[in-house]
């Protein structure tokens, strides 16, 4: 098992009840070829996390932004705890290389290991929450999730793609963007599809995805 007292020391963050560290860090796969090791898996700790970082995001952006409505303060929010924002922190803050995975899961490392990633940092936060309490907890997110924030207002990182595009697209060329399937491969179960995004008729950019809304 790994050496949790080194993410300790890099995170400055250091737990009276071990154990619970070490589950934030554990992937059901690596219990079920691990039967024997006592602890659980971290899928109620996550639960537990998740509540306690969408409280703190919430309470944050409520002071931060006294005069946004309350469909900006859920945009802002939604970006904030959204899975790559959190996989990004994660990684950052060295998770990769702690959590406890079946040798299956480990050999992956596409699109499952970000939202495993991300499930890690909220069980991370949960665990934290019952070790150490609500501000220290608070403490953690604020430091590592929240200093993003200033980031992805400005940036406008909190519209979803589609809104963003149309929104360039009518500010600098007047126009309105449109969007067509280019090819729709694979079976039913597997699908994957090409979409393209036109301005007055012209190819602009194209994207591929699992679905037409990933795409």
């Amino acid at each position: 098992m790994h050496d949790f007292s080194k993410f300790e020391k890099n995170t400055e963050v250091n737990f009276k009840d071990k154990n619970l560290l070490k589950q934030a860090f554990i992937h059901r796969s690596y219990i079920n070829e691990n039967p024997g090791l006592g602890l659980f898996h971290n899928e109620r700790l996550e639960f537990l996390g998740d509540a306690v970082l969408e409280l703190v995001v919430t309470e944050d952006l409520y002071k931060k932004f006294p005069n946004q409505t309350e469909g900006d303060l859920t945009s802002y929010r939604s970006a904030l705890v959204n899975a790559i924002i959190i996989s990004e922190v994660a990684q950052k803050l060295g998770m990769n290389d702690f959590l406890l995975l079946s040798k299956g899961e480990t050999k992956d490392t596409g699109r499952a290991r970000l939202y495993i990633l991300a499930n890690t940092f909220e069980a991370f936060v949960g665990a934290l929450y019952l070790d150490q309490g609500y501000d220290a907890a608070k403490d953690f997110i604020v430091k590592h999730l929240l200093s993003l924030t200033d980031e992805i207002v400005a940036k406008k990182l909190w519209q979803d793609a589609k809104s963003l595009v149309q929104e360039k697209a009518q500010e600098h060329l007047a126009v309105t963007p449109s969007y067509k399937v280019i090819s729709e491969t694979g079976p039913d179960h597997d699908k994957h599809f090409t979409l393209g995004i036109y301005f007055n008729n012209e190819l602009i950019a194209e994207g591929k995805g699992k679905s037409k809304q990933e795409a």
